[in-house]
C-alpha cells in the first residue's frame, strides 16, 4: 500500500459540494492499494501510523503520536499514488489494485486505524472528491509498504 500522510490542523472532503468527511488536529491520509497488497499490510501500516511520532511535545520536538495528542484522521482513497511516470507524458496506473480489491483494502485500513483508538472519517471510494486541508508544519510523509518488504 502507498500512503501520503499529512499532519493537519483540519481537513475535509466533499463530493458534489456535500461534506462527507472531516478531521481536526491529526492526519489527512491518502491511501492507494497496490496490486498484491493484503489486509495484513493494511494492519501493519495502521499500527505504524498510530505510533508515528510527528506531533510536537512541550519542547517543540516531533515526539508525540496521533494517539498521544488525541488526534483524528481523514482517510481518502487516491489511486493516483500508483502513477507510473517513467514512460511518456501520460501516467499509467496498472500497478494499482483492481477497484474491488482497492475498495476492500482502503475500507479495511480505515477500520484498522479506528480499531486502534483513532477517530476516523473517510472520503468516498472512486468518487471525484474535493479535499481541503491546512497542512501543519508542513509535515508530509510518504509510506510504501513495499519499501519494508
Amino acid at each position: 500500500m502507498r500512503i501520503l500522510l499529512q499532519r493537519t490542523t483540519g481537513a475535509k472532503v466533499e463530493v458534489d459540494g456535500k461534506l462527507i468527511g472531516q478531521c481536526g488536529h491529526g492526519f489527512l491520509i491518502l491511501v492507494c492499494a497496490m496490486a498484491g497488497d493484503t489486509e495484513a499490510e493494511a494492519d501493519k501500516l495502521a499500527a505504524r501510523i498510530s505510533k508515528l511520532r510527528v506531533f510536537k511535545d512541550e519542547a517543540g520536538k516531533m515526539n508525540r503520536s496521533i494517539l498521544d495528542v488525541a488526534g483524528s484522521a481523514l482517510v481518502v482513497s487516491q489511486f493516483t499514488l500508483a502513477a507510473d511516470t517513467s514512460r511518456g507524458n501520460r501516467p499509467g496506473f496498472s500497478t494499482a489494485a483492481p477497484p474491488e480489491q482497492g475498495r476492500a483494502l482502503y475500507e479495511h485500513f480505515a477500520r484498522a486505524l479506528q480499531a486502534l483508538g483513532i477517530p476516523v472519517e473517510t472520503g468516498e471510494f472512486g468518487a471525484d472528491m474535493a479535499v481541503r486541508l491546512t497542512n501543519d508544519g508542513p509535515v508530509t510523509i510518504w509510506i510504501d509498504s513495499a519499501d519494508r518488504a
